[in-house]
């Protein structure tokens, strides 16, 4: 019930005016920065790390996922060498066309590299999961740093882990429904430790995208188990979210990228992810809650 409530929310007309508006706009900023410049600028000075996704939804036609290419690369202009640009597949026209939407992310990936940007690449939907990762294989040849997405949710996880050994990738929960998912908290929390424990202890570069303080620390615990030193893996976590936590394990010397989300599809995003995963209602309700602004720590040496 709550997924379906969280759904409707995402298409109510009436809703999304009032989180566009001017006084719900200060709150949002928190999450969803307007001037993503500034705080791309403000968390490299505090020695974080950050991940960059423009938000602009699923295409239809080829001239939307051209237009959607040209949001990305406006995107990186914006981002300093080491940040990461995260890039939904089906914004480029995977549904379209998996050659299309190849061809649009190679342009990215491209791009990236001249300016030193890490590309990568997602997809939720459990039917588009095929052509992400064919692409994904694919764009390895020329963009060997191109980075994807892995859902523990999903069946076969950790033997998709296995078989990625060497690129760049990101562990999510996951959430969309699909044919054999895990639906049960502590069934995902047991896949996503699994994937983990594969990840350190393979060739892959982990990325730890979880708020979850159990399975951070297992990350950390597993890290020191394998050898991992804090530059061969990093944990990133959302932006406006955990701030404290971001900044503990900033100052025991991980690596820690921050996910910022940009762009005009911020509000059907959010609350269809909120519907995926409604545990991170807790979360987003105490950062909206809270009067007090994210603590700023002393100022530390940007990571390359």
């Amino acid at each position: 019930m709550l997924r379906q409530a969280l759904l409707a929310l995402s298409a109510g007309e009436r809703v999304q005016r009032l989180a566009f508006s001017p006084l719900a706009r200060g709150v949002v900023e928190r999450h969803v920065p307007g001037d993503v410049a500034a705080v791309v600028d403000g968390l490299t000075r505090r020695g974080l790390l950050v991940s960059a996704e423009h938000l602009g939804g699923e295409v239809t036609d080829r001239a939307q996922a051209e237009r959607a290419v040209g949001d990305h690369l406006a995107l990186l202009d914006l981002l300093p060498a080491g940040a990461e640009a995260s890039v939904s597949l089906t914004a480029l026209g995977l549904r379209l066309s998996e050659e299309l939407a190849l061809d649009n992310a190679a342009v990215v990936c491209q791009a990236a590299e001249s300016r030193g940007v890490t590309v990568t690449l997602e997809a939720a939907e459990h039917d588009a999961v095929r052509g992400l990762y064919g692409v994904h294989a694919t764009l390895r040849k020329e963009h060997p740093d191109v980075g994807v997405v892995v859902h523990a949710h999903l069946p076969g996880a950790e033997e998709r882990c296995e078989r990625l050994d060497g690129a760049r990738v990101r562990l999510s929960k996951g959430g969309h429904p699909a044919p054999g998912a895990l639906t049960a908290p502590a069934d995902v929390d047991r896949s996503y430790a699994r994937c983990l424990r594969t990840l350190m202890a393979g060739g892959a570069y982990p990325m730890v995208a979880t708020h979850d303080p159990r399975l951070l620390r297992i990350a950390g615990t597993l890290a020191v188990l394998h050898g991992r030193e804090p530059s061969g893996f990093e944990y990133q976590l959302r932006h406006g979210l955990r701030t404290d936590e971001q900044e503990r394990l900033a100052e025991q010397g991980a690596q820690v990228r921050v996910r910022v989300p940009c762009g005009p599809g911020w509000y059907v995003q959010l609350t269809r992810r909120l519907a995926d995963r409604p545990r991170d209602l807790a979360l987003v309700a105490r950062a909206l809650l809270s009067r007090g602004r994210p603590p700023v720590a002393r100022a530390r040496p940007a990571r390359p």
